[in-house]
């Protein structure tokens, strides 16, 4: 068997992370059905799925996939009080047709488990979906946050709008990157909290034109998300609160320390590759990514 390049490596691994035609069919089939079920539940004036999945930097395993619910007139009265009645009126909701151990009232959405049991990195089905009900205002929207107890400005559309020019103005690979990274933290215990935060400094810190190999690009933007995680990043819409606000001075350090050790691994295996020892190289960037990243 010839062996891969590193090159040819990052390749393959860059397509294992793209969805399956297999994970898009699945994901439209519960996506679909959480629709019809809360149309049954609620007024509701539109629907669209939003977040990494609808941006196409969602990464494996098929968690999280979000649906923007955006509630009619007739739950209007919903935006008068707090945000945790609204959230846990579509928790009761979804619960009647998932189950109460299957659904679970989050930050600024609601969550449906699907009881998927392979392993993560083996799975072709959606793992679970986020509902996140929403009341249109003006050019944005308004979504209910449980932390602040009010309620939140966005509009992911304009996030939308963001990452496709960002992966444009870089070749086309400005979301394999993403994609690449958001596994890294899924395998090492997510120590970037949101994922999307990552997704947002990549917008700022990843300088198109892209520079022709993704080994060298990962191990510079590990090197690059450490040294400015201090730094308060926004929110791309201009709208809600900072992406940053998740993680407090103990969780930066720790996030920070985690990405230094990515970007020397990703160091010492470039060097390996260098020094003509590809195999090991090769099994360098597995232990640094996880099992998605190919060996031969």
């Amino acid at each position: 068997m010839t062996m891969l390049t590193i090159d040819e490596a990052f390749a393959k691994f860059k397509s294992r992370l793209e969805l399956t035609e297999k994970e898009q069919k699945d994901a439209s089939r519960r996506q679909k059905e959480i629709r019809e079920h809360m149309d049954t539940k609620f007024d509701i004036a539109d629907d669209f799925l939003t977040g990494s999945y609808r941006r196409w930097t969602k990464t494996k395993p098929l968690k999280d996939v979000d649906i923007f619910e955006v509630m009619g007139e007739k739950e209007r009265h919903y935006r008068s009080k707090s945000p945790s009645v609204l959230l846990e009126a579509v928790r009761k909701a979804l619960a009647e047709k998932y189950g109460d151990d299957r659904v679970t009232t989050q930050r600024r959405s609601v969550s449906v488990d699907f009881g998927v049991s392979a392993p993560d990195d083996e799975t072709e089905e959606i793992m679970s979906i986020d509902v996140v009900p929403a009341f249109a205002k003006n050019d944005y929207y308004e979504i209910p946050d449980a932390k602040t107890g009010d309620w939140t400005k966005t509009n992911p559309k304009i996030h939308y709008d963001k990452a496709v020019a960002a992966n444009d103005a870089y070749d086309g690979e400005w979301k394999a990157l993403v994609r690449m990274t958001k596994y890294w933290n899924n395998h090492h215990g997510k120590p970037m909290v949101p994922s999307f935060l990552i997704e947002v400094m990549a917008l700022d810190v990843l300088h198109p034109p892209y520079g022709g190999t993704f080994a060298r690009e990962i191990q510079g933007f590990f090197h690059t998300l450490a040294d400015r995680l201090d730094e308060t990043w926004p929110d791309p819409a201009g709208l809600g609160p900072a992406i940053s606000d998740s993680m407090d001075a103990a969780k930066r350090e720790k996030a920070k320390a985690a990405l230094r050790d990515a970007g020397d691994a990703a160091t010492a295996a470039i060097q390996l590759s260098r020094t003509g020892r590809n195999g090991d190289a090769l099994k360098a960037w597995r232990t640094l990514f996880g099992p998605l990243f190919p060996l031969s």
